[in-house]
């Protein structure tokens, strides 16, 4: 089916990667196919171009921002890290795009998802703070994936999360309490950001999801990555399926707004 523009267009973030030598702007295919498919809108891939990116002009072209998942991890000095604790690869290109889209589409009102490094930028973006390692944490699992497995296993649901009673997420799934999710990451959120609610938590108490409080449209993080057969999966599907509703609703005000003040 032909996506068209009046269906919205979502714009994805890159991760700066070198590969023989040669540094590279890439996003993994599942992040489209799934915008594509499941949200029903047009994708658009960002560049990692830190703090040197136009987001006001990006915004005023697009209906969505997708923050997608990574290798690297969000520099500690973004969020007064601790000092001396090694938690790298880093991607300063990809903070700084990233960090700024967050507040900017959120003060815009455009529809913003944040998967797994996406999640916790949201969180840092709000004055939150990460683990440097959720494995050192005490009384935490080991949220990494299990790279000795076949890539069906990393990616297969492994963990609980418990949805916060009443919260959008559960209403998303029709009020059921808690649910299976996949989990690959070495961080995770320490601090709460001010301004965002929790949504769901694993059973080692890691915070598996929030949303912004008082956002004017979709904006939720999940740690977990649902672009891993979301047509498979109730929740993976039901929050592709929400962002796409939300970038629909938005790409049918924005024809109708002013530009950004240049």
């Amino acid at each position: 089916m032909t996506r068209s523009v009046r269906q919205g267009i979502v714009a994805i973030s890159c991760n700066m990667s070198e590969v023989d030598g040669h540094l590279s702007h890439r996003v993994g295919d599942r992040y489209v196919t799934a915008v594509h498919d499941l949200s029903g809108a047009l994708p658009m891939l960002v560049p990692a171009l830190g703090d040197d990116l136009d987001v006001a002009r990006l915004l005023d072209s697009v209906d969505g921002v997708l923050l997608t998942g990574g290798a690297s991890n969000v520099e500690p000095h973004r969020y007064q890290g601790t000092h001396g604790v090694e938690c790298g690869p880093h991607d300063a290109g990809r903070d700084g795009m990233a960090l700024q889209l967050v507040r900017t589409a959120v003060d815009r009102g455009v529809p913003l998802l944040g998967i797994c490094r996406g999640h916790q930028e949201i969180n840092v973006a709000f004055g939150g703070s990460l683990f440097p390692w959720l494995h050192d944490v005490p009384g935490r699992f080991d949220h990494r994936r299990p790279r000795d497995k076949p890539i069906e296993v990393q990616l297969s649901p492994r963990q609980n999360i418990t949805l916060t009673e009443g919260g959008y997420l559960q209403e998303l799934l029709d009020g059921d309490p808690d649910i299976m999710v996949n989990t690959l990451h070495g961080q995770g959120i320490d601090r709460l950001g001010d301004g965002l609610t929790v949504e769901a938590v694993a059973d080692d108490g890691t915070i598996e999801a929030i949303r912004v409080t008082d956002a004017r449209a979709f904006a939720v993080g999940v740690q977990w990555h649902p672009e891993w057969k979301p047509a498979e999966h109730r929740l993976y599907a039901a929050l592709f399926r929400a962002f796409g509703e939300a970038v629909r609703d938005y790409a049918r005000q924005r024809t109708s707004m002013p530009l950004a003040a240049e």
